[in-house]
This record gives structure tokens, C-alpha cells and sequence, in this order.
């Protein structure tokens, strides 16, 4: 290649945008349409809130959405002990045993592909409109990704692993601890990615169809008296919890990817 050749390939190279910029750039993009399309007229205001109108209303009245959200939060939070505990719990069983994959994968998968809001009613006549109810129907829908995932990282575990610990005299326990559950851990987090997505949005469901607190409480009340500012900036609340959850379970997932190479060398 000569010289001259190789100058446009080097420019193309330096204005190739990389995907984390590329991401910037179309959140910037929606954003600034946001901002226009309810000011230019072409969506009506009682419709969409332009993000400038909606954040300069939520924090005018931050004390209310403070409360709501430090309320969700504490939901959220019991509401993932639950499915990330009892789900891995009952995915390693389900993973373990043969006859469990069998009979118990395909209920779970059936179930997962229920939309389960149809048994909120339910959950409020056993636990009223408080937040068991909410912690119940979040937990719910979170846990069968987490079930599923587990199950499926336990069946790929490498089992030249398992019998070179069963050769070197390691039990039930320590191959536990130190084979199956650190191998199959990738597939895992995955798993509490997508159930912790599902949780965040169980609990402000719940809260947008029975609740006295709350982020989605807020959102169905100022919705009701036509407050379009102040909905879209509790929508916005709702994502900011949504994508720190995300971030953080994204940086688990790339630092437990780190055990695949181990896992799919170590019998070469």
C-alpha cells in the first residue's frame, strides 16, 4: 500500500466513532428531539413534556419524588434478595438434576413467558396495597430469568472439572464452591441482569395500579390531574434506577467472564 493510500484509511480510522461514543451520540440525538418536538408544536405538551420542563418541575417539588423514590428503592431492594437468593437457590437444584431439567425447566420457561400482571389482583387481596404486595408480584417476575440462568450455567460447566475434583478427593461442598458455582457464574449474572430489569419494572407497575407510595403511585397521580412535567420526570426517575442497576450487574458480568477461558482451558 503506498503512502498516499494509507492517509485516508489512517483519517477513516480517526473519525470511526467507537460504540460507547456512538451510544453518547444517539442519546444526545433523542434527547434534543425530545426537547424540540413538544415545543415546535408537533406533539401536543399535555402529551409530551419537553426534559428541561420535566426536570425543572421534579425538582421543584424534589421532597415528594425524595420520599417516592427512597420508597421504591427499599422494594426494589428486598424485592431482589428474594429473587436473586430463592432464584440461583432453586436454578443450582434444577441444574444439578437430571430429572429436574426434565420436569421443572419447561414449567419455568411456560411461566416466564406469562405476562404475570394478570395476578396482581390476586397478590392485593392476599397482602393489600401495601408493599408486600409489590415485594410479592416483583419478586415473581424476576426470579424465572434467574432460575433459568442458573440451570443453564450449571449444565455448562465443563465436567472435565468436576472429574478432576472428584479425582483429587474434593466433596459436595468444595466442588460447590470452588468448581460448579464459580464456572457457571457468567451465565448467572446474566441471569440477575435480565430478572433485575424485571424486578425494577414489577415493583413501579405494581405501584402504578395499587399503591399510596411511591414512584409509580407518583407517576399514576400526577398522570390523573393531567401534571405531564411532573410524570415524565418520575419516568425518568424509574430509568435512572433501571440503568444503575444495568451498569452494575454489567460490570459483574465482565469481570465473572474472566472464569470462561479458565474453565474451557484447563483440560488442554
Amino acid at each position: 500500500m503506498s503512502a498516499t493510500a494509507a492517509i485516508p484509511a489512517r483519517e477513516a480510522r480517526r473519525w470511526r466513532l467507537s460504540p460507547v461514543a456512538l451510544r453518547w451520540l444517539c442519546l444526545a440525538a433523542l434527547l434534543a428531539l425530545w426537547e424540540v418536538a413538544p415545543r415546535a408544536g408537533w406533539v401536543p405538551q399535555v402529551i409530551l413534556s419537553p426534559p428541561s420542563a420535566a426536570l425543572a418541575s421534579g425538582f421543584a417539588e424534589w421532597d415528594f419524588f425524595a420520599s417516592a423514590l427512597a420508597f421504591t428503592f427499599g422494594e426494589i431492594l428486598v424485592s431482589l434478595c428474594f429473587a436473586y437468593g430463592l432464584g440461583g437457590l432453586l436454578g443450582l437444584v434444577i441444574g444439578l438434576s437430571p430429572f429436574g431439567r426434565r420436569a421443572a425447566l419447561p414449567l419455568v420457561s411456560s411461566l416466564y413467558a406469562l405476562p404475570l400482571v394478570v395476578i396482581y389482583p390476586v397478590m392485593t387481596a392476599w397482602f393489600g396495597i401495601g408493599p408486600a404486595s409489590k415485594v410479592w408480584f416483583a419478586s415473581l417476575y424476576g426470579i424465572f430469568p434467574v432460575i433459568l440462568a442458573t440451570a443453564a450455567g450449571v449444565q455448562l460447566v465443563d465436567r472435565n472439572l468436576i472429574t478432576m475434583a472428584r479425582a483429587q478427593g474434593a466433596g459436595f461442598w468444595p466442588m460447590m464452591a470452588e468448581v460448579i458455582i464459580p464456572a457457571a457464574l457468567p451465565a448467572v449474572i446474566s441471569g440477575l441482569r435480565v430478572g433485575g430489569a424485571l424486578v425494577t419494572v414489577g415493583v413501579v407497575v405494581a405501584e402504578m395500579l395499587a399503591s399510596t407510595d411511591g414512584i409509580g403511585f407518583l407517576i399514576t397521580q400526577n398522570r390523573t390531574m393531567f401534571r405531564t412535567p411532573q410524570v415524565y420526570f418520575g419516568i425518568l426517575l424509574v430509568l435512572v434506577l433501571a440503568g444503575t442497576l444495568d451498569t452494575l450487574i454489567s460490570r459483574l458480568e465482565r469481570r465473572a467472564s474472566r472464569w470462561r477461558p479458565q474453565q474451557d482451558n484447563a483440560h488442554e
